[in-house]
């Protein structure tokens, strides 16, 4: 039977992407019901929530129907966790102060089931004396958060911690939390006792001071497979370029500027028993990066920069050594011919496994949330279906755990 899941949508502007993490929630095999606040109905309608749930939405704490049969009660034991997202400040200080004012707060107050708690206010609200109290008071009820994350608000200029987690993040924390989904996550500690390493995101090659030599990867793909590896249960290091993704929770993550830290952090981070290459590493850097920043010359001639060839990462990886991994995987970001240059670069690098994608500006791969992959190995080509980045991750770890098994890789 599937887990279920109480969501409870808080009165904000974040309670938008709690339609998002619904529809996560349930792709991850988790039945949710959802408790709308007064507030929250300012945002987002009953009715759709209540199609993405496939579920009745409830509302009202004096609804005949429901209370006729004590309805508050029975939502908060017949879920296995409840969720708040987004908490308002608000709403953490009814949370704080044991009220039951409404149909929100009753069933919070009235649940013997773990709460997690996904905040979210401006970022002066977050640092309130009054805010800072009511989470101390909450966490020493059990109560467990996730985020806010730091960044851009929804008001013009203001900027800061404050931002709700985002709602891939929050049901990675639900998959923690209650064990793994139905579905993939269930193998939670596939894992136990690997050691895994993840690249993730682009390089920044400098050219001087300002400009850089760079390219449109938004390490999404990559985090998404260190945050699953660490779900089964492996213990991950994360080497990420420059990206503006929070590290995934659990994760020992690295941040790297270029090609060259890169290696050496990965180089650092061995030995491992599965490496996974997703970051997009910049091929060439300039020869020699100027101290100060290049100007424009009176004559308005077009300058020209000396390039050299950036180490090969995962070439380097996979050659043959007492530090290889036992699992060496690649990625291959294609505009064309996508499973030909994936199959002659596995070859090339010397990798166990190339994950081809194919990265044209028609697909929206780059920065967007899914990816349609091919797996090509020694002795086959999978096709696998578009997905979520997180899919895509979730498949690619456990299919690598069980790689371990099959050819009873030691631990």
């Amino acid at each position: 039977m599937a887990r279920r899941i109480l969501l409870i949508i808080g009165g904000g502007i974040a309670a938008y992407k709690s339609l998002d993490l619904i529809r996560r929630l349930r792709e991850r095999g988790y039945g949710v019901r959802v408790v709308l606040t007064r507030a929250a109905q300012e945002f987002v309608t009953p009715l759709a929530a209540g199609a993405l749930s496939n579920d009745r939405v409830f509302t009202d704490l004096f609804d005949l129907d429901d209370e006729r049969e004590i309805g508050h009660i029975r939502l908060s034991r017949d879920a296995d966790l409840l969720v708040v997202a987004p908490a308002t400040a608000d709403l953490l200080a009814k949370m704080a102060t044991g009220q039951a004012s409404d149909l929100a707060c009753a069933v919070l107050l009235a649940t013997d089931k773990p709460v997690l708690v996904a905040p979210a206010m401006n970022p002066r609200m977050w640092a309130h004396p009054a805010t800072c109290r009511n989470m101390r008071q909450l966490e020493t009820d059990g109560v467990k958060f996730i985020g806010p994350n730091k960044g851009e608000m929804a008001e013009r200029g203001e900027a800061g911690t404050g931002r709700m987690s985002e709602p891939t993040e929050i049901a990675d924390a639900v998959d923690r939390l209650l064990g793994g989904d139905a579905s993939a996550m269930k193998k939670a500690g596939l894992l136990s006792g690997r050691r895994v390493v993840v690249t993730s995101g682009p390089t920044h090659e400098p050219i001087d001071p300002v400009r850089y030599i760079a390219n449109r990867s938004s390490g999404k793909q990559g985090h998404a497979i260190a945050a699953a590896a660490a779900v089964l249960g492996a213990q991950v290091t994360l080497v990420s370029g420059p990206v503006s993704l929070p590290p995934p929770e659990g994760v020992e993550t690295i941040t790297v500027e270029t090609a060259e830290d890169m290696l050496a952090a990965v180089r650092r981070a061995l030995p491992a028993d599965i490496a996974i290459f997703a970051a997009a590493v910049a091929d060439w850097r300039v020869a020699a990066a100027a101290d100060q920043k290049l100007k424009k010359t009176k004559s308005n001639s077009a300058q020209t920069l000396a390039l050299v060839e950036n180490p090969d990462i995962l070439k380097t990886i996979a050659a043959a050594g007492p530090k290889r991994p036992a699992l060496v995987i690649g990625f291959a970001a294609e505009t064309e011919n996508v499973v030909a240059h994936a199959q002659k670069k596995r070859k090339d690098k010397g990798a166990d496994w190339i994950v081809a994608n194919d990265v044209s500006p028609e697909t929206g791969t780059f920065g967007g949330d899914r990816n349609t992959v091919h797996l090509v190995t020694a002795r086959d080509i999978e096709g696998w279906p578009p997905q979520t980045k997180e899919e895509v991750a979730r498949r690619l770890v456990t299919r690598a755990a069980e790689y371990l098994q099959e050819n009873q890789i030691d631990v």
